[in-house]
């Protein structure tokens, strides 16, 4: 059995930092094992079900592995719910900023200045585009005449300083998320549940937001279990 999984860095991050795809103790890669197969993983950092779209739509090695994928799994949706006190376009081009000097100074301040805005900032994607994007990933696959059975997720929680601890967005994304699926017939897991005590009591990464292999553990066997119970 083939996963093909579109995540965010909660895929492929560990308890210090981001490991390699193929690392075995990545969620990932413990659901696959579990079921006797193995996972492709495309993610990036701070993907939004939005990234995924691009991601999917955009790059030929996608779809190079979508005619020997047996399980599609939208592992996105969670960086979606985090506030962002900078609209997407802006945040995302502090990268360009040039010289390097101004760069690094104008990173520095909006970092100094996130945890401050967090509190009273929007979600990075609003929780109908979450849907939309979630939505279009499926029709497309299934336009190509793909069959395969797809699961989805719960978006997950966080405990992040750099966002003051902020997840106002958090409810509103997790109901259109579970609408979505509700509509499509796609199963999901409840991160929240999951990974929930993981997180909050501080047992993951010391960001608050990424997860230690314990949680990589959890998480790759309830999806595991999921999957199992589709077929």
């Amino acid at each position: 059995m083939r996963l093909l999984v579109l995540g965010d860095s909660l895929s492929f991050f560990g308890p210090s930092g981001p490991l390699p795809a193929d690392h075995p103790r990545l969620w990932h890669n413990i659901c696959a094992a579990s079921l006797g197969g193995s996972a492709e993983l495309a993610a990036g950092f701070g993907w939004t079900a939005r990234d995924a779209w691009w991601a999917l739509t955009g790059d030929p090695r996608i779809w190079s592995l979508l005619p020997s994928t047996d399980v599609l799994v939208f592992a996105v949706g969670s960086m979606d719910t985090l506030p962002s006190p900078l609209p997407t376009y802006l945040r995302e081009g502090l990268r360009y900023v040039r010289p390097d000097w101004l760069r690094r100074w104008v990173r520095a301040r909006y970092a100094a200045a996130q945890p401050l805005l967090a509190p009273y900032a929007r979600a990075s994607l609003p929780p109908a585009l979450t849907a939309r994007y979630l939505r279009d990933m499926l029709v497309s696959v299934r336009n190509l005449q793909y069959t395969m059975p797809a699961v989805g997720i719960v978006p997950s929680v966080h405990r992040a300083p750099t966002y003051a601890n902020a997840h106002q967005g958090h409810a509103a994304a997790v109901a259109a998320v579970r609408g979505w699926g509700a509509r499509a017939g796609v199963p999901l897991l409840d991160l929240p549940s999951v990974i929930g005590e993981h997180v909050r009591s501080g047992a993951g990464n010391p960001d608050g937001m990424h997860w230690g292999f314990e949680g990589h553990e959890l998480v790759g066997k309830a999806m595991a279990a999921l999957i199992s119970s589709q077929a």
